[in-house]
């Protein structure tokens, strides 16, 4: 199963990473979106019953609330000067770690830093894990109500 999880959490960033290019997208067109992408044969499921599908829509359903948590967090940068790739891990991290209580924050961060090694460049692990730290702290200092306190274990 964590394979399978890796490799849904893989393409549910790609497909949050094709939203930041685009114009404000509606739930149909972030559906089509998905859809042009996956196949039921490669998956062994159906979207709405994917933990992929889960992200894509959870990170569309809730960015105001991310991206407020990453602004706050990420010290002097501004989201737009956030490259792209970091933006969408942090994205798609905090949103596990906000709205997905079955996992763990450490094993969020974890999965974070390895797309940030497969997809950003030399800087964006030490960048990504320094935003999600910081974060998690804050949410043990129940600064964000909804982030799942103390579940910092693996």
């Amino acid at each position: 199963m964590t394979h399978n999880r890796r490799h849904q959490r893989r393409f549910a960033f790609q497909v949050i990473y094709s939203l930041v290019f685009g114009q404000k997208m509606s739930k149909d067109s972030l559906i089509k979106s998905f859809d042009n992408f996956w196949t039921e044969e490669e998956f062994d499921m159906e979207r709405q019953d994917s933990y992929a599908w889960t992200l894509v829509e959870g990170v569309f359903d809730n960015y105001d609330s991310i991206d407020e948590i990453i602004t706050q967090h990420s010290q002097h940068w501004k989201l737009n000067r956030i490259a792209k790739v970091e933006l969408t891990i942090l994205r798609l991290s905090l949103f596990e770690m906000l709205f997905c209580p079955d996992i763990p924050i450490k094993v969020a961060m974890n999965e974070a830093i390895e797309l940030a090694k497969d997809f950003g460049d030399d800087n964006s692990k030490t960048f990504v894990n320094g935003v999600l730290d910081a974060a998690a702290k804050g949410a043990q200092r129940n600064e964000h109500k909804t982030i799942q306190s103390g579940n910092t274990e693996s």
